[in-house]
């Protein structure tokens, strides 16, 4: 069968969005690893690298890095339950997987408001 025959159900979906997070932390932990050698390397460098995540893009880019980071985490939680042998109900499948996508979602708006207030924006 294919896509056009499968209703996508939300434990797919999730599945999908596992795979893709884990792409995207691959390329952010690379411009987390510019930064960190641009901390290292003086003060200089780092304003320089910095000036790259201060403007709306690089917020984009650091809530998406944020999320993606928090979503995959949730999603290797859900998994290691079902590893425990747990879950595997169909209502508790359905409830984790949108669980997990809602509390990745929460937890990168609870980071960024903290992040934001802390800063005096918010």
């Amino acid at each position: 069968p294919h896509l056009q025959i499968y209703t996508p159900l939300i434990n797919m979906v999730m599945s999908i969005l596992h795979r893709l997070t884990g792409v995207a932390l691959y390329f952010g932990t690379i411009l987390l690893v510019w930064w960190l050698i641009a901390a290292a390397t003086g003060p200089a460098y780092f304003d320089y690298v910095s000036s790259w995540f201060a403007p709306w893009y690089g917020q984009v880019v650091l809530i998406g890095y944020t999320w993606a980071l928090l979503h995959h985490m949730m999603g290797g939680l859900r998994h290691f339950i079902w590893d425990l042998g747990y879950g595997y109900e169909l209502g508790t499948i359905d409830l984790m997987s949108w669980g997990s996508g809602a509390v990745s979602l929460i937890l990168t708006a609870l980071i960024w408001f903290t992040v934001a207030f802390a800063q005096g924006s918010a």
